[in-house]
């Protein structure tokens, strides 16, 4: 070898261990993998729940879907730090209400209100109750509206619901029992849903 040759056959020289910087790199990006496997399994859990949530909110499927992904995008910007808080659930809560009231106060002023709907074929009669609710449901303000599908569609206690939107347990104990009677003002006292 001394002669400047390379010699082909030799055996190449063992790895030398990897240095501090290689080490941090390798520890990164399995902490990262393991975060992103965590967020992963959070947004399967929650998905549904979220999207229904977002569409009792909305009445649009495909806005619902777009308030769940924003959802989860703010999510995951901070996901290194919220994803060992104690109530994951609440939090993707209070983000999506958050989604929802931006999403309504940036509302365009084009969409246009028909008085009369395309002909449709006659409703099967358990499809009249879901059509009335929403309808009734439809006409809250929407902070109300939030109180309503927080309370009685996913049964969150008052201070989960006070928590979740940032108001006093007193404030949504009252909007919910006013959002209620105007529900019930507007089906009738004789409503059946049938």
């Amino acid at each position: 070898m001394s002669s400047g040759h390379i010699d082909v056959c030799a055996t190449p020289p063992t790895e030398r261990p990897a240095g501090p910087l290689a080490r941090w790199s390798a520890a990164r990006r399995r902490e990262r993998s393991t975060r992103d496997e965590d967020f992963s399994a959070f947004v399967a859990a929650t998905a549904p729940r979220l999207r229904r949530t977002a569409y009792l909110m909305c009445r649009d499927w495909h806005l619902a879907q777009d308030l769940t992904q924003i959802t989860f995008v703010k999510m995951y910007a901070s996901w290194g730090r919220i994803r060992h808080a104690a109530n994951l659930d609440a939090y993707s809560r209070r983000v999506l209400m958050n989604a929802v009231f931006d999403q309504r106060s940036r509302r365009s002023d084009t969409e246009v209100v028909c008085a009369d709907l395309p002909e449709r074929p006659q409703p099967v009669a358990t499809t009249d109750l879901h059509v009335a609710l929403m309808s009734a449901l439809a006409t809250l303000p929407i902070r109300d509206q939030a109180i309503v599908v927080l309370r009685h569609w996913e049964d969150q206690s008052v201070a989960t619901v006070a928590r979740i939107l940032g108001i006093s347990a007193s404030a949504v104990k009252m909007r919910d029992a006013r959002a209620l009677g105007r529900i019930r003002t507007l089906l009738g006292d004789d409503f059946t849903g049938s």
